[in-house]
């Protein structure tokens, strides 16, 4: 049995590159003392220490994308079967009318005008009848504005409201400004100041209720449309009043003009997304 080496050899040996101390073995030289004195004591095998994480590197941007242009759909402006069949369906009817008035013999025009008259004789007799029968006839044709106005104005207003709302706001125009230019006629004749004839007064067309419209449009139109096109449908208005060329008539376009704006409130309770 040989002895156990004591002493600094043995403290040498526990300093070898490798050799874990053990458990709260205290330090006997000043060799290993130095040897200790940068680096932590670890108890167990020291674990090879692991790289960083990488940072994620964020995808290349490529260059910025212009949006695409968004141009106006024009057709949008004109009816379709599918999206304004109303109006697509009445201006159809109205087109029919006008080839009938222009190709027709002109005394057979002429007694289609005279029985769909919304004058006061007729609407005696037959009240409904030439209401309807006078919204068949545009008054100049297709050629008239109020035949433009008719197709650009419906169609709007229907895609906003939807078709049978259009209609009513139309026929509303369309009634309403009829009896409120006949019926005074009528009070006058009854009392004396207007001829008997003036119940026969010519009356047929469309345009009360294109104004009926046009001003109901306006309200559902943001105010940089709204105005303008109020203003502009106004002024033609008054100045075919001033005029004096037919003054029932333009009355009772203002007064159409009036109903459509007093049927905002009820116009945009109805309102759909374009």
């Amino acid at each position: 049995m040989e002895p156990i080496a004591t002493g600094p050899a043995s403290a040498a040996a526990a300093a070898l590159p490798g050799a874990p101390l053990p458990d709260g073995a205290a330090v006997a030289t000043p060799a290993l003392a130095d040897l200790l004195d940068g680096m932590p004591r670890q108890r167990h095998d020291t674990v090879p220490a692991c790289d960083p994480a990488p940072v994620p590197v964020p995808a290349a941007v490529g260059a910025p994308t212009r949006p695409a242009v968004r141009f106006p759909r024009v057709w949008r402006l004109l009816p379709t079967p599918a999206g304004t069949p109303f109006t697509f369906a009445y201006g159809a009817l109205l087109a029919l009318t006008s080839v009938i008035a222009a190709l027709a013999d002109p005394g057979l025009v002429h007694a289609l005008y005279q029985d769909s008259s919304t004058d006061v004789a007729h609407l005696v007799r037959t009240p409904v009848l030439v209401l309807l029968g006078s919204a068949l006839w545009i008054a100049g044709g297709v050629l008239s504005p109020y035949a433009l106005a008719f197709v650009l104005v419906l169609t709007a207003l229907e895609r906003r409201i939807g078709g049978a709302r259009a209609a009513c706001v139309f026929l509303a125009g369309h009634v309403l400004a009829t009896l409120a230019t006949e019926v005074p006629v009528g009070l006058a004749v009854l009392v004396g100041h207007l001829p008997a004839t003036s119940l026969h007064r010519l009356d047929y067309g469309i345009s009360f209720g294109v104004a009926a419209s046009t001003g109901a449009l306006a309200g559902l139109l943001r105010p940089w449309l709204r105005w303008p096109l109020l203003a502009l449908a106004t002024t033609v208005l008054v100045d075919d009043l001033i005029a004096f060329q037919d003054p029932m008539t333009n009355w009772g376009h203002l007064i159409a003009l009036s109903i459509g704006v007093a049927s905002w409130p009820l116009l945009r309770r109805w309102n759909q997304p374009a």
